[in-house]
């Protein structure tokens, strides 16, 4: 049974990074954990490439260069995407009409908003390429936010600038005007709590675990779950080991599938179905016993079904729940301030 529904079920992973500058094609065999072969053979239907920048110093000559590496990758991910049966996305609809004609779905995404630098008209370039989301920070804190691990390779405080800054606000308000996501993971939680209240959106960390289960920097805690769930907001539970589980006594994590449905579960039990999905960080961390790759797919799903959850949950946790809230995104754009 679990086999028919993970045929039949929109399968999307929402957050895949791709090497930089090695420029590795997914339409051939690779050694990553994601490529187009291993998305067919473990049916999975859709994944959202990354254009991730790593945290510079801040400077503008940092910004121009962060910003000039997320348009190559933009690029790049677009450039790559073509091929027989396979579409680039970058709307809901064009999702579930790709999806209803059995073509694999590639969708688009930045990670850092450093790359921005102070220059709000990025935003709308990214979008125009296709990006459907930006993650505000990555590790270390940039110009719009804090996050929520400070770089240890440099001196930085715990908090620069208390949440959000006055450029991330703008960001956010311009993120809202375009109908791009804005995504909290790796942020600090009081930029998370901030950007829910600032965004008229709901917002989503796309990677991400509950602290309940493993205090983890990255991970949520209990009433940034509740604030998830009352802004209509979405967590999307990740496959990122030292998330899911304490390490052992090596100092390393390890997890299994059944680690992965045990944050679900709770996250489920916590704030509802509706604000819960799945997401891999295949190629930047993730990987866990039973999914380490994309041809492995099926084993979550499995795993889930297990634990009770039927066709039509398993549905939302998949691509459903995230769906409907890019929709809401979309909504807010289209109906402007």
């Amino acid at each position: 049974m679990h086999a028919e529904i993970h045929a039949e079920t929109l399968t999307l992973d929402t957050h895949v990074d791709i090497p930089w500058p090695e420029m590795i094609d997914p339409r051939g065999v690779t050694g990553r954990n994601v490529d187009f072969a291993r998305m067919k053979a473990g049916g999975l239907k859709a994944v959202v490439f990354i254009a991730y920048t790593p945290q510079g110093p801040r400077t503008p000559e940092d910004h121009a260069e962060a910003g000039a590496r997320a348009e190559a990758m933009l690029r790049h991910i677009r450039d790559t995407a073509h091929g027989e049966g396979r579409r680039i996305v970058t709307r809901v609809a064009e999702l579930e009409a790709a999806h209803a004609e059995g073509a694999t779905s590639v969708l688009l995404a930045v990670e850092n908003g450093n790359a921005m630098g102070h220059d709000l008209s990025r935003l709308a370039l990214w979008r125009g390429l296709g990006a459907i989301y930006l993650t505000l920070t990555h590790d270390g804190h940039n110009d719009l936010a804090d996050a929520a691990r400070p770089r240890r390779d440099r001196p930085e405080p715990a908090t620069l600038h208390g949440g959000l800054s006055a450029l991330g606000r703008r960001a956010v308000e311009e993120m809202n005007r375009l109908g791009m996501l804005v995504d909290v993971s790796h942020a600090s939680k009081a930029s998370m709590m901030q950007a829910v209240e600032a965004s008229r959106a709901p917002i989503v960390a796309t990677h991400a675990c509950c602290a309940a289960l493993r205090a983890h920097p990255r991970n949520l805690d209990d009433e940034q779950l509740d604030a998830l769930r009352n802004s209509d907001g979405l967590i999307q539970i990740t496959a990122v080991p030292a998330f899911l589980r304490d390490p052992g006594p090596g100092g390393n994590s390890t997890a299994t599938v059944d680690d992965i449905a045990d944050h679900v579960d709770h996250a489920v039990r916590r704030i509802g179905i509706a604000h819960v999905g799945l997401s891999s960080d295949f190629d930047g961390g993730g990987g866990v016993t039973g999914w380490m790759h994309a041809g492995e797919t099926g084993a979550l799903t499995e795993a889930l079904h297990r634990r009770g959850y039927d066709r039509e949950a398993i549905g939302l946790l998949w691509a459903g729940n995230f769906l409907r809230v890019w929709r809401r995104a979309e909504r807010v754009a289209a109906e402007g301030f």
